[in-house]
């Protein structure tokens, strides 16, 4: 499966983006989809993920309540929306595809390139 993220962009503190993982190829198969984000010097950060069926969704700690992942699978399209933006949320955003609903990076299959997302204070 190969994964598209877009979205990103330079906000202000305070506000709202939208970013989108497009998966392509392999759509048949049921992927769970993460979201992580590294930022210059520093480790890459899980944000997010959500299971084939949206039904189960977890978050990293410093974006729970900010913000919110979904997914349209007849769109084959990922979203997430990122409410109260925060310098500290400046990173390369990126999506990854899985068979099983996770939370480690190591363990994620598939990976797309990343969006920048760049919050100024």
């Amino acid at each position: 499966v190969q994964l598209q993220a877009s979205g990103g962009g330079v906000v202000q503190t305070g506000k709202s983006l939208r970013l989108a993982c497009a998966a392509s190829g392999r759509t048949g198969t049921r992927y769970a989809i993460g979201w992580f984000r590294q930022a210059p010097g520093k480790e890459r950060e899980f944000v997010a993920a959500i299971s084939w069926s949206g039904g189960s969704t977890t978050y990293g700690d410093p974006v729970k309540g900010r913000f919110t992942i979904s997914r349209d699978n007849a769109k084959n399209t990922v979203y997430l929306q990122m409410n109260s933006l925060k310098p500290e949320d400046t990173a390369v955003y990126f999506c990854a595809a899985d068979k099983q609903f996770r939370r480690g990076a190591a363990q994620y299959d598939y990976w797309g390139r990343g969006t920048q997302v760049t919050v100024s204070s």
